[in-house]
Order: C-alpha cells, then structure tokens, then sequence
C-alpha cells in the first residue's frame, strides 16, 4: 500500500447539497474505528443501523443510518463506511469539521474512491471509465453504452483476445524452444495464424465501429448550412421549441455558430446554426463564414438548406460528409422535387420527415453491439491490429511471436494490466470528489 493509500479518506458521496439525504462515504483502514466514534457500534454485515451522531462537546450534529463495509466486500476493497445523513449543507458542514479533527483522515481527492478501487483489483481501467460515463450519461443511447463498459462487457472482449494471442504465442514459443521433443507438431501454421488472421478482422471490424461509440458519447453532429435567410435560424428554434437564434428578414444576421443539443428517442443529437454562406465584404460576416466552414469539416450530416425556388450561389464543401438537400419556406412555395425534403418551420411541414432522416442515419451506425468509445481504447486497439498484422506478414518465426506479444500488451494497456502508471493521473482526475 502506498503512502497516500494508508490515509482513511472521506468526502460527500452523493449530490449538490441541499437534498433530501446526503451520503459520506469513509474508506480505509481506519474507517470502521472513526464511525464507531462517531455513531456508536456499527454492524459488521452490511446491514443499516440508525444511529445518533454527536459533536466532539456531546451535542447531537444528526441522526443518521450508518452502514459498514469491511474489506474486501466493498467499493474500493478496502472497509468502508457511508453515512446516510440530512442533507443540509450545515449538517453536512458538521460532520466534516468533526472527521478533519481526527489524526490519519483527510478529504478524497478527486476520484480517489475510484482509483483504490482499481488497485485493490475491484475493477479495470475500462469498468472505472464505463463508471464516469455512466454518472455523465444524459441520454438513454449513452446509459446503455456505458453499462456495457462499466460492468464489465467490454473488459470481458479485451481480456478474451488478449488471451488468445498468449494460447498462439505460446504454441509458437513452443516450435522455437522444443522443436525436437515428439510432441510438439513441427509446424504451427495450420494451429496458429488462422486463428491470428481470425482476430484481426475481429479487431478491425470493432475498430471500424469507433465512430458510433463518439456519435454516442459525445453527441450526433448536425450542421445546418446555407445560404442567407435560408430559414437556418428559425429550423433551429423549430428544433429547439423555443427561440435559441435571432430571426429576421436581415441577410446576416447570424454571425457565429449557435448550437443546441436535443435528445432524440435517446440519442444525444447537437445541431449547429451557422452563418450564411456567401461572398462578403463585411470583416464580422467573413468571420462568420469562417467558422461555418469549419464547423462544416466537424460535422457527421449537413443540413444544406435553401428556400424553395432560389438556389444558393455557394454550397458547403464536405468531402465525405453525407449532404441532406433541404428546401425551405415550404408553406410558401409548395413541396419541391429538386430537394431530398421540403419543409416549413412555421407550419411544421416536413419537420417530422427530417428528424426520421437525421435518426436513421444515427441508428445506422450502432446496433447496440460493444463498440470502443474513447481515444485512448482506439489507439491501443490500431497498435494491436499493426502488431498483429506484422505478425501475419512476417518471416522470421522469433519476430512474429514478439508482435503477438506486443499486440496483446497493447490491449492489456487498455484495460490497466500492462504499463498504464502514467494514464491513471489523468483518467482519475476526471472524476469528481466522492467518487
């Protein structure tokens, strides 16, 4: 145990104060023997037992339900304890003041709760990151991916392939060591690489569903282009159900990219208002131009949007982007064929067709399967595809073996078993205190 692990710890578990019940959480070696101090005898079985909590002058601070956790059935494997108190912030404010006064306790640092859990082997570096996405989770889509991380599904696939390329490796490490010995077979082709070149399309089609697993952590990006008094503004607003943009008859009004974040049938979708496309002379607009642009280059659909009736002189520029062709001010010129959609913002014409055409293309890049959704997983999967690849592209029999060994290294870096200490400041960090 390290320096910093042999503290006993604690911080507010639960959320914003005031609330209903607030929960601090202890954990570490001394956290039973503090409670006790506090409440009076704790039970050893986790099982809640309402208890009276005093101040160090015998005045009652609350009367709270106390659970104890003795290790290693606990969150961080170490014993803990939670406090179910009042949530006030004065009450709350108490019970911090008479557990800083005790020598060898100090407040959590931020995810703290977390990283001794990952030490102490009660969970991997994927299931704590699962763990945060799952707190954040805003939408039904990002729940469900993170109970796929958080509880183990997605550490489940890693370790298996990990464990696979060991079984191969071994077989390999075989041939090189005993090679004389009757049996060991003399050629491990048939055994081994059709089982490597199985993985590797294994891995490359999970790596080829990494943009569903950002779509769905970080948002479906939609930009809504075009040129000026196109109706850009009021779809937005239409969007949003309420006045987001500025709408009038003035060409460039929208100066700046505005955006809104909806949750569509449990997808987070974020639309981007953007400044008209066209030739100016205006320093302000131009600027605007710009970042439309740009914001154009980031997107997962586009939007182009023109009035019915008058084609824009300046389209966006994608290059693989998918375009849906919107005509707008339907309720005015009638529905058009020279469009994918035609709609109204003011009547609702159309509105309902371009939000199915936006969750199609949504539901057609996941299909609820395990998917990696952060940076960090993506790269250390390219890394075992390339060492894999190596491996099956290789002459000498020594060297193809010590790229299996690397790519399997590199998918142990993901879920924390191979060489992460420099990752572990960074991802705790993230978490907030009490978790």
């Amino acid at each position: 145990m390290t320096a910093a692990f042999a503290d006993t710890i604690f911080a507010l578990s639960s959320g914003a104060l005031p609330a209903g019940v607030a929960v601090i959480r202890l954990s570490g070696s001394r956290a039973i023997e503090v409670a006790s101090t506090l409440a009076g005898d704790i039970p050893s079985n986790r099982k809640a037992a309402l208890r009276t909590i005093r101040s160090r002058n015998g005045s009652i601070i609350d009367r709270v339900l106390v659970i104890g956790f003795p290790a290693p059935n606990s969150f961080t494997g170490e014993d803990c304890v939670e406090l179910h108190l009042h949530g006030s912030r004065a009450v709350v404010s108490a019970i911090y003041d008479e557990l800083a006064q005790i020598p060898g306790l100090r407040l959590a640092e931020a995810g703290e709760f977390s990283r001794r859990a990952f030490e102490n082997g009660k969970m991997d570096l994927v299931e704590v990151e699962g763990l945060a996405d799952l707190i954040a989770a805003e939408t039904e889509m990002q729940r469900r991916l993170a109970v796929e991380q958080s509880f183990g599904g997605q550490s489940a696939l890693y370790m298996d392939w990990a464990a696979r390329l060991t079984r191969c490796r071994a077989l390999i490490e075989a041939e090189l060591d005993f090679a004389d010995e009757d049996d060991v077979p003399g050629s491990v082709s048939d055994r081994v690489w059709a089982e490597v070149g199985d993985l590797y399309l294994e891995i490359n089609e999970h790596i080829a569903f990494a943009k569903a697993g950002e779509v769905i952590r970080d948002g479906f990006k939609v930009v809504i282009a075009g040129p000026p008094n196109a109706g850009k503004s009021s779809l937005l607003n239409a969007l949003a159900q309420r006045d987001v943009a500025i709408v009038t008859e003035i060409a460039g009004t929208t100066r700046d990219v505005l955006h809104i974040d909806l949750d569509m049938e449990g997808y987070l979708v974020r639309f981007f208002d953007t400044a008209g496309l066209r030739e100016t002379e205006d320093r302000i607009e131009k600027e605007g131009v710009r970042r439309a642009q740009l914001a154009i280059e980031q997107a997962d659909l586009i939007i182009q949007l023109e009035e019915i009736d008058s084609r824009s002189k300046q389209n966006p520029t994608a290059g693989d982007i998918e375009i849906i062709r919107v005509g707008s001010k339907r309720d005015i010129h009638g529905p058009s064929p020279a469009y994918d959609l035609c709609i109204s913002s003011q009547s609702g014409e159309g509105m309902e067709e371009l939000r199915l055409a936006i969750l199609e293309r949504i539901r057609s890049l996941w299909t609820g399967s395990l998917v990696p959704n952060r940076a960090r997983h993506l790269r250390y999967l390219k890394d075992a595809s390339n060492f894999i690849e190596e491996a099956l592209n290789g002459r000498e029999l020594d060297l193809r073996a010590e790229s299996l060994r690397a790519a399997a290294s590199s998918l142990g870096r993901i879920t924390g078993r191979v060489d992460v200490e420099q990752l572990l400041d960074v991802i705790f960090s993230q978490f907030c205190i009490g978790k």
